[in-house]
Formats: C-alpha cells, structure tokens, sequence
C-alpha cells in the first residue's frame, strides 16, 4: 500500500449530535462543525466516498430528561427531526467548502430534504458526492447507531467508523483512570460481553452477524479521521 493510498473505498462515518456542539452547551458551534467537515473533506480529497449517518442529541433526545413523562414513540419522533436539522447544517457547512453532498431523511420531508433511496445513495456515492443520512432509521425505539450499522450495510461500506470524544476503547473511563489502556482491536462478543459502550447492542449484534468491522476514534483530534482510512493506529477496531 503506497502512502496516500486509502485502506477503505467507502466508509460510513457516525457522527453524534453532541459533536457538533464543540464546548457549547447545546446546539451547532459553527466552528466545530467547520472543523469536522474539514476532516471529511480530507479524505474525499483521497478519493474515499463517504456516507454520513448524523445524530441528535445536541438538539433533543428520546430518552433525554427533556422527554421524561412523554410519550417515548413521540419523543424520538422529535430527536429524528433534530438529526434532519443537523445534517442540513453539516451540507451547508460542507457547500461553503467545495464538498457536494446530499441529505436524504428516513421520514417523508420533501420540501427539506429528499427520501432515503437506496440505490439513488449508492449512485451519488459513486460519484463522489457525500451523503448525509438524516432521521436515523425511520422508526422509534431504534438509536442512530443501529441506523449507521444498517446504512453502513445498505451502502456496502468497508467500514462504520464512529467519531467520539475519545479517541478509541479502553479498558476504564480514561477520565478517572490515568492506568486505562487503550484496546487497539477488540472482537464483537467482547464489546458486548463487557458491555463496552462502543455502540448499541442492536448495532453491534448487526454488524458482528454480517462481518461489518467497527472504528471508534476521537473527532477532535486533528487528522485521526484520515489516519483511520489509511489503515494507521489510531483508535479502536471492532472486529469479528
């Protein structure tokens, strides 16, 4: 492999709402989403075609304090808008730097954004655009984690790397404990056996059964997104 060649053709790219927050409380702190899609813009520029799937909880949460004692179908219905208004802000931030991308939601908002459709994902992929995948999976009591693992299936991606604020797995909260280590491979049945809290067990049940490996990386470090696809050691993979 020739130093700039990428490891993965086609990556889906987790992104939670609270990375876009930056140090903010709430909300899109406009120079970290600049920052982020810098990151991305990276390596697109490598000739990787990425897929995004983008989170909701800078805005609001299902299961958030917020939505104690509502309804949790209807809570999710409003955490599932509040993906749809991020990815608008993540295209927009991407359109100023040259970056043509495409958000397609799971819910039936046209005049916003255009459906979720398959092979009209697969194609705009092909030509190099990114797409930003908005509403997680379309039905509530499922995490958008779960809608990375299923998107990052339907797209045939080589790999869903998550961006976190921590820069891969360890084995403690690296916070408390200065003696934690950092996992540079973990399998499946561990994450899920120690209850590792890379995703959600649904996500990681579905992309252990089809043999999708797992990145988690920190989104604030500088060039960890690029060093990820081209196969260097920084993170954690999860891997079968």
């Amino acid at each position: 492999m020739s130093a700039q060649t990428p490891k993965y053709k086609r990556i889906l790219l987790k992104l939670s709402g609270e990375a876009l927050m930056g140090d903010d409380a709430y909300g899109i702190n406009r120079a970290t989403i600049n920052r982020i899609v810098g990151e991305v813009k990276e390596v697109v520029d490598l000739g990787v075609q990425v897929a995004v799937v983008i989170g909701g909880g800078n805005i609001f949460r299902g299961v958030a304090p917020a939505a104690e004692g509502m309804d949790r179908a209807t809570a999710d219905y409003m955490g599932m808008l509040a993906t749809v208004m991020n990815a608008l802000a993540l295209q927009d931030a991407m359109k100023h730097i040259g970056l043509v991308s495409r958000v397609q939601s799971a819910l039936n908002i046209e005049q916003v954004a255009e459906p979720y459709i398959r092979g009209k994902a697969i194609r705009y992929l092909e030509e190099g655009r990114v797409v930003i995948f908005g509403a997680g999976t379309g039905n509530p009591f499922f995490t958008t984690d779960t809608a990375a693992a299923l998107r990052g299936l339907e797209m045939s991606a080589d790999i869903v790397i998550k961006a976190t604020k921590v820069d891969g797995i360890y084995t403690d909260d690296p916070k408390t404990n200065p003696d934690a280590m950092r996992y540079t491979t973990v399998s499946f049945d561990e994450a899920i056996g120690k209850n590792l809290k890379v995703m959600d067990a649904t996500a990681l049940t579905l992309c252990r059964d089809q043999n999708l490996p797992i990145s988690v990386f920190s989104i604030f470090k500088q060039g960890a997104l690029k060093r990820v696809v081209m196969g260097e050691d920084e993170g954690t993979k999860v891997l079968a």
